[in-house]
């Protein structure tokens, strides 16, 4: 937005600010009573995925950018499973979650080759 670091020309951090589009977009459909549990637990973890990319890419060790990705990557898992217990309790359906799932899958592989790759 202001800085011009290169980090926010990346792939993973494009798809990961529309991960956290899309989750906030979905939790606005919950029910009121899940607005300080479940609604803030998805809003949470998705930010925290682009933040720590974000915080990741600043950094300049090697280790301290893997632990970065990995807490992002854990994110991931996070709103994954947020998702899968909303769609139990038919918050959202599989159709709702469509474009969400594949924005998951696609961070969550992203960032396992950053992971794999950065030395």
């Amino acid at each position: 937005m202001f800085l011009q670091l290169s980090h926010t020309k990346l792939d993973v951090f494009q798809v990961s600010k529309q991960l956290a589009l899309e989750c906030y977009k979905i939790t606005k459909a919950f029910p009121s009573e899940e607005k300080f549990a479940l609604v803030q637990q998805v809003r949470r973890a998705a930010l925290s995925v682009h933040l720590n990319i974000a915080e990741g890419c600043s950094r300049t060790s090697a280790v301290e950018r893997k632990r970065y990705f990995e807490i992002s990557r854990g994110s991931v898992i996070e709103i994954h499973t947020a998702l899968d217990i909303a769609e139990c309790l038919g918050y959202c359906n599989q159709e709702q979650l469509s474009r969400l799932g594949k924005l998951i899958i696609q961070t969550f592989k992203i960032l396992s080759g950053m992971m794999s790759s950065r030395n």
